[in-house]
């Protein structure tokens, strides 16, 4: 396995910048952020460490010539738009720009690009599948056509508005069988967060078992269930209204449990911490200090 971390923590930085960081404190790879410039605006989102809108081989190798001169490789490019949202516009934006992504993973000899489903809130799980099976399948093909993966994280993006479906249809096992079953590509696969899992009150570690081969990249990201709130509101309320996201060690995972889970199911990829912990706000040094504790804390299980 590989560790790195997701570069939207330091989404006021430039790409180098983010690299050094990585080099310093020892990460091996690092997820890049690919939306498109200027949005969307909403927390940990909106953030351009490479502009995948334009790219070309010549700037293909100026990003690689950085990587070598750090020695820091790129897990993946991200972007986790809404590509089944009800807003008709980002919809489109998202499906366009994705593709987009895939084609400057392939320029960047890459084999992994991480996304969302998507979801139109307003829908019900039947609709949102058949939205879906219009949408993708496309994508997938053209994924496959540049030899690319997709990882698709299991983020529910449930908020005020848009309970208690979210954004991401793709949120539970039950579903993901449902995805696979519907487009069985061997570049179809997950990008597996188990904080999502323990957020809904579930097993983060159970699905591995079943889905550990269609595992092409995870993310590190620890959750809290505050039993005090869960006992106030319920598990009916909103998830982050009984939880908490923090940095791995400083939640209710079992770190050990889950890498030892990958490795039984043969995963050996990268592992990038993802960094949404809001103890750890503000200045760069702090931000820093979230991947830095982090590091010590996975280090020692991935070798």
């Amino acid at each position: 396995m590989q560790l790195g971390f997701v570069t939207a923590i330091f989404g006021d930085l430039s790409f180098e910048q983010v690299l050094q960081h990585a080099a310093d404190i020892g990460y091996d790879c690092v997820e890049v952020m690919c939306w498109p410039p200027g949005g969307p605006d909403r927390k940990y989102g909106g953030v351009t460490h490479i502009d995948c809108a334009e790219f070309s081989q010549t700037q293909a190798n100026e990003v690689l010539a950085l990587c070598e001169k750090y020695g820091v490789s790129i897990s993946a490019l991200g972007y986790y738009s809404i590509p089944l949202s009800a807003d008709e516009e980002q919809a489109s934006v998202a499906c366009s720009h994705l593709r987009k992504v895939i084609d400057a993973a392939a320029l960047l000899g890459l084999s992994n690009v991480n996304s969302f489903i998507g979801a139109n809130h307003t829908l019900s799980l039947e609709e949102n599948f058949a939205k879906f099976e219009q949408v993708w399948p496309d994508i997938i093909k053209h994924a496959e056509s540049r030899e690319i993966k997709i990882g698709i994280e299991n983020c529910p993006m449930l908020f005020k508005d848009t309970w208690p479906f979210g954004l991401n249809m793709a949120h539970s096992p039950a579903i993901w069988r449902r995805m696979f079953e519907a487009i069985p590509s061997p570049n179809f696969g997950l990008n597996y967060d188990p904080s999502h899992l323990q957020m809904q009150l579930m097993d983060p570690i159970a699905p591995i078992r079943e889905f550990g081969p269609k595992i092409f990249h995870a993310h590190a990201k620890d959750m809290r269930t505050d039993l005090h709130r869960l006992n106030e509101v319920g598990s009916l309320a909103l998830p982050m209204d009984r939880s908490t996201a923090k940095i791995p060690g400083l939640g209710d995972i079992d770190w050990g449990q889950w890498i030892g889970a990958l490795t039984d199911a043969g995963f050996d990829g990268p592992v990038c911490v993802e960094v949404e912990d809001e103890a750890f706000e503000g200045s760069v040094e702090r931000r820093r200090k979230s991947l830095e504790i982090s590091y010590r804390v996975l280090r020692p299980l991935i070798v």
